[in-house]
């Protein structure tokens, strides 16, 4: 697990994932029949991270509480289909722990 203090550690994070996102889109629409079962959920896993980091950057969203609403899509799919799954789980058990802000 990344340690995660700060406000902007946790957007590093964020933006890290839309890189991995975009990463898997592209693979996906290459490689249609290896990586072909993510263009069915790609779309929704980049709006939620998206709106994810639009809230963090507008200082709306709020820590805590239950699971970040792309950790359903994240647990449907394998480690093969979505590599960076432990960055996304990263991401959502900083959000239901909060930061420390040390």
């Amino acid at each position: 697990m990344q340690e995660v203090n700060t406000i902007e550690d946790y957007i590093e994070l964020v933006e890290q994932a839309l890189f991995e996102v975009k990463d898997l889109r592209m693979s996906a629409e290459y490689d249609v029949e290896e990586m072909g079962d993510a263009l069915g959920f790609v779309d929704d896993l980049d709006r939620g991270v998206r709106e994810l980091l639009n809230a963090l950057k507008d200082g709306t969203h709020r820590f805590g509480g239950d699971d970040l609403p792309f950790m359903a899509i994240v647990r449907q799919q394998s480690d093969l289909v979505l590599p960076f799954k432990g960055l996304l789980r990263d991401i959502n058990n900083a959000h239901r722990k909060g930061l420390s802000q040390t």
